[in-house]
């Protein structure tokens, strides 16, 4: 498949809104300065530990709040929307260090923080900002997961990856996947795995003409790569 845009960031169209889906994996809404990240996960590592799982380094919530602060200090976004799952269960919210707490209070300062609630977690009560179910900003609906007559939909939930032929070798990435309808997006979080575009949750909800952007270090636009027919 041929890359259609070689680049950091590409924009898109959804519902008359003229978006950009970013490197990093945020969405960028310029005419409204408004910012959408989704799936932190933040705390992953410490919820395996209390629940007797592997092992992991405890760094990803500072990996995960860098690469927030990086990308917030480029838009400098009036609001910001975290898609839902934006810490990895109820109780993980209680494991942020008291300088990660502050942190998220200095990224939250001086704009509209809205916490939409996801399947992991109902979105962290105790540090401030909005906490909705889903957000309507319209033309557009910002919810966790994606429901199937939606239009003009905003989504997580799904961690979607796509795979891109190169130089005879396969690239993976976390991407986004919009078509007419709906545009769903990787997740920024550390540590957080991906579901491939190929998988049948993500075939049945996405249109035929529907497109991958794969972030990283720059972004590809190529046609959404599905299973076999």
């Amino acid at each position: 498949m041929r890359a259609e845009h070689i680049r950091n960031e590409t924009p898109f169209t959804l519902a008359g809104a003229d978006l950009v889906a970013c490197g990093s994996g945020a969405l960028w809404w310029p005419d409204r300065s408004l910012m959408v990240v989704s799936d932190l996960h933040l705390g992953k590592s410490e919820r395996m530990a209390r629940r007797g799982g592997p092992m992991l380094p405890p760094y990803e919530t500072q990996d995960t709040l860098h690469r927030l602060d990086d990308e917030i200090a480029r838009r400098d976004p009036r609001a910001v929307i975290c898609l839902g799952d934006s810490f990895d269960d109820d109780a993980a919210q209680g494991g942020l260090t008291e300088a990660e707490i502050l942190w998220l209070s200095r990224l939250m300062a001086g704009r509209r923080w809205v916490w939409i609630e996801g399947n992991h977690d109902p979105g962290p009560v105790t540090l401030g900002g909005t906490h909705m179910g889903e957000l309507h900003e319209p033309p557009l609906t910002f919810r966790h997961i994606a429901r199937d007559s939606a239009s003009g939909e905003v989504s997580g939930h799904y961690h979607p990856k796509a795979t891109l032929n190169a130089r005879g070798r396969q690239v993976s990435r976390p991407c986004f996947l919009y078509d007419s309808d709906r545009v769903i997006l990787p997740a920024f979080g550390t540590y957080t795995g991906g579901l491939r575009s190929t998988a049948p949750e993500l075939c049945g909800l996405m249109r035929r003409e529907a497109m991958a952007i794969l972030t990283g270090g720059f972004t590809v636009e190529i046609p959404m790569p599905r299973g076999a027919a």
